[in-house]
């Protein structure tokens, strides 16, 4: 429901002069809206990938986790934030990537499975 009160209030600064001028929270608060129902549309399907294959694909849960720290990192307002919050986000993002080097691109079993 957050992402539609962010809706209204984009389409009521759009009716209000001057017409159809966004600031640039409001296209955040919208392109997060929009990151929150992509997220939600991954984490069903990896449920429902496991539980047709009663197995957990680590490739899709990368994906996801990926995906929810891609928005965090996109809406993040840098000048409410200190650099340590910053700092550790940015190793979030490091620590993701090597989860996803070791899991996919060092591991060969996935490829053969045909799950790539």
């Amino acid at each position: 429901m957050g992402g539609c009160g962010r809706g209204l209030r984009a389409v009521r600064a759009h009716l209000q002069p001057p017409l159809y001028l966004l600031n640039i929270s409001d296209i955040l608060a919208t392109f997060g809206a929009f990151m929150a129902v992509l997220i939600a549309i991954e984490i069903f399907i990896n449920i429902s990938s496991y539980l047709r294959d009663n197995v957990i694909h680590i490739k899709i849960v990368l994906a996801t986790a990926f995906m929810a720290v891609a928005r965090k990192v996109i809406v993040l307002d840098y000048k409410e934030v200190s650099p340590a919050y910053v700092f550790a986000t940015a190793a979030l993002v490091l620590a993701l990537a090597v989860a996803y080097w070791l899991a996919v691109v060092k591991n060969t079993s996935i490829e053969s499975h045909g799950e790539l």
